[in-house]
């Protein structure tokens, strides 16, 4: 098995376990602690997290800052393809195109898919990511261009 795909497995079976499988991502990139998010679920080719609306993550309007947009976007995209690659395969996103559908002022959740079939081989993989409000409207999409590649040795 996938060994983050075994943490979040083990942790998601433990009282407050997604949270705490949530902050130990953030140790292992603590750049997507700014946004605190938590993993609502995590298996292969497919990702769902979610953030709270706070006033750290405002912009000037008092509304959910496009970066902390983007940045769960990435967390998203990054950690489905890291419990969807085979072994000896690796990601890096390579570029990110955006959409903001509309300003927000509420917790938000990201949420990805993609098939796993063909992720054995070195590719382009554009990842699509969707964020929505807490009125399951999307208010923002990310198409984040993915380069997989066979780990170095």
């Amino acid at each position: 098995m996938n060994k983050l795909l075994n943490v979040y497995n083990k942790c998601a079976g433990l009282p407050f376990g997604k949270l705490v499988f949530s902050k130990l991502v953030c140790l292992k990139a603590p750049y997507f602690g700014t946004i605190k998010p938590v993993f609502r679920q995590l298996r292969p080719g497919s990702c769902e997290i979610w953030m709270k609306n706070r006033r750290a993550v405002h912009n000037h309007l008092r509304s959910v800052h496009a970066i902390a947009m983007c940045c769960l976007a990435e967390l998203a995209a990054g950690t489905m393809l890291e419990a969807s690659l085979p072994p000896g395969m690796r990601w890096i996103p390579k570029g990110m195109r955006v959409e903001y559908r509309k300003i927000t002022r509420t917790d938000l959740t990201a949420t990805c898919e993609t098939p796993v079939e063909g992720l054995d081989k070195p590719q382009g993989l554009p990842v699509t990511v969707r964020v929505e409000d807490t009125s399951n409207e999307e208010v923002f999409r990310a198409v984040i261009e993915m380069h997989i590649t066979e780990k170095k040795r």
